[in-house]
Parts: C-alpha cells; structure tokens; sequence
C-alpha cells in the first residue's frame, strides 16, 4: 500500500492514494490553515470507523442479519503532552434493520475490534478504546 501527501501552502497538504483517491487536510486559522480540510488526526478516526465498519458489515451479512442502515459514531481524547496521541476512544455504532439478532451485532463488533480491525488494533495500543451500539427496528416494507 502506497500514499503520497503533498504540501499546498500554509499548513494544507493533498493526499493521494494508490488506488487513485484524493483527500484534502488542512488545519485550523489558528494554526496558519484556512480549515478547508480534514485534520490528519481526524483522518486517523475516519479510517478507524472506516475499517470497523467495513468488518461488522461484512460480518453481518455473512450471518443473515437483515442491516438497512449503518453508521459509526467515534468520540476520541488525546494526551494534553507531546506527541498527543488517542488516550481514549469511544465507537458508537447505530444498526438499523429487521429482525436483527442482538448477539450477532455484539459478536460482529468484538470480532471487528479484536481480531480484523487493523486500525482498532494500532490505536489500541496507546488508547483505550470501546465499543456500544443502538439497534433500531424496522418494519417489514409491504
């Protein structure tokens, strides 16, 4: 896997990935940016939320369980001394369905966060990091 980040001006830098992508980061006014791109540390939590979300979904479908929607919440603290990384992070997932099954959700979510999740593993080696989820109903569509 390959990336090339380049600087643009101030503190805004483009990155591109090898599968042809493009993400703009950029920091704070009061950082020397204009705030017309992600932070890279929130660029670290979309790509957390990203993997697990990838590997509960996919788990899930392996396991029948009927997902219309999906998200991922993810609250995150960092050290106040340098270098401030993730001390705490927290991954709220929000599971939308029918006649979904809670034990698969739990067992989707531990498997994503122990043993698929890569991102979740690196980061939990400086954080702690946890995990709870809301499962909403839906009738069946006539």
């Amino acid at each position: 896997m390959k990336v090339n980040i380049k600087w643009v001006d101030d503190v805004m830098f483009l990155g591109e990935t090898g599968s042809g992508h493009a993400v703009v980061m950029d920091g704070p006014p009061e950082g020397g940016g204009r705030n017309i791109g992600a932070r890279p540390m929130e660029m670290l939590l979309l790509g957390l939320g990203g993997c697990t979300a990838y590997d509960v979904m996919h788990i899930l479908k392996k396991s029948r369980q009927s997902v219309t929607t999906c998200s991922v919440d993810i609250e995150a603290q960092r050290s106040d001394m340098v270098p401030k990384v993730f001390t705490d992070i927290h991954v709220h997932f929000n599971i939308t369905g029918r006649g979904l099954k809670e034990e698969h959700i739990k067992r989707a979510i531990t498997l994503s966060a122990d043993k698929y999740c890569s991102a979740s593993i690196m980061l939990g080696e400086t954080a702690q990091i946890t995990h709870d989820y809301t499962i909403t109903e839906v009738d069946e569509v006539s």
